[in-house]
């Protein structure tokens, strides 16, 4: 059976939120993401990582483009990437991409769905509602001290 994940990220792949902003945070996506049907509660996570992650949207993602030349880059490429640096996380997100041999960085290029990088995210795990809107985000933002994005992933 696959799941449905709300991760909720900083817009800059590099900064964390203090213990306490993260908790919070937490806290107020767990009254946004109500219990389901059943009445079970949406499970969620909270990760500081030492190293950039990715935060991927999984059988979401549908294509990938190169922000320099516009092509279409391998999903095979992109996944041996993750591959590599699961363990450890990226130390940079600078590559050179296979299409045109541009020096770019994995979180410029254009993904359909969303991806992203983080040192911080807060994974709601199949909730009963739609996405967060970009209100909701705000004010997830508003009390890390930092704006935030979304990923959508089907896993």
């Amino acid at each position: 059976m696959s799941s449905t994940v709300y991760s909720v990220i900083p817009t800059d792949p590099h900064w964390q939120p203090e213990r306490a902003a993260g908790d919070r945070a937490a806290a107020l996506l767990a009254r946004l993401a109500p219990e389901s049907d059943g009445g079970f509660d949406t499970e969620i996570d909270v990760d500081w990582y030492d190293a950039v992650n990715a935060v991927d949207c999984g059988s979401n993602l549908t294509r990938i483009r190169c922000p320099h030349c516009g092509a279409r880059i391998d999903h095979e490429w992109y996944g041996d990437l993750l591959e590599t640096h699961c363990d450890t996380g990226f130390t940079t997100l600078a590559v050179t991409v296979p299409c045109s041999g541009a020096a770019t960085s994995l979180d410029a290029l254009e993904y359909d769905w969303p991806c992203g990088f983080a040192r911080f995210e807060i994974a709601v795990w199949d909730p009963d509602r739609e996405p967060f809107d970009e209100r909701e985000l705000a004010a997830v933002g508003e009390s890390l001290g930092h704006p935030v994005r979304q990923i959508v992933a089907r896993i």
